[in-house]
């Protein structure tokens, strides 16, 4: 039995891909649910869709306070434009094995990155 916990993973790393437009209402709770996140080895990319809310400013304030959180402004283009945007970052960053999508107005367990990362096969 495998006894390894995502505190001991130092290798394996996540980057979160939040697109996000008008989301005001809901945006810091997705946000704060993924800072909740049991597994500490993930980044953040907020890109922000054009929105016409507060919703860029949020994304500037989360990404002021911690260093994982890269905050990301274009011209409305739409999610999949921006999923990619956030892709093309990623990649172009390096460092991460893993992507995960997150829709702005929703929020995750704490151990939803956990979950994800340790029930994939080719991990162990």
């Amino acid at each position: 039995m495998n006894t390894m916990t995502a505190d001991t993973v130092t290798t394996y790393t996540i980057s979160v891909i939040i697109p996000v437009y008008n989301a005001e209402k809901y945006l810091k709770r997705c946000v704060d649910s993924v800072l909740a996140q049991t597994c500490r080895q993930f980044e953040m990319i907020l890109i922000d869709d054009g929105s016409t809310d507060g919703s860029g400013g949020i994304c500037d304030e989360y990404a002021a306070r911690d260093e994982r959180i890269a905050a990301m402004h274009q011209q409305n283009k739409g999610q999949s434009a921006a999923r990619n945007a956030g892709l093309d970052y990623a990649f172009a960053h390096g460092g991460s094995e893993w992507i995960a999508f997150i829709d702005s107005d929703d929020w995750v367990n704490e151990k939803y990155l956990e979950t994800l990362l340790f029930r994939l096969p080719c991990v162990w």
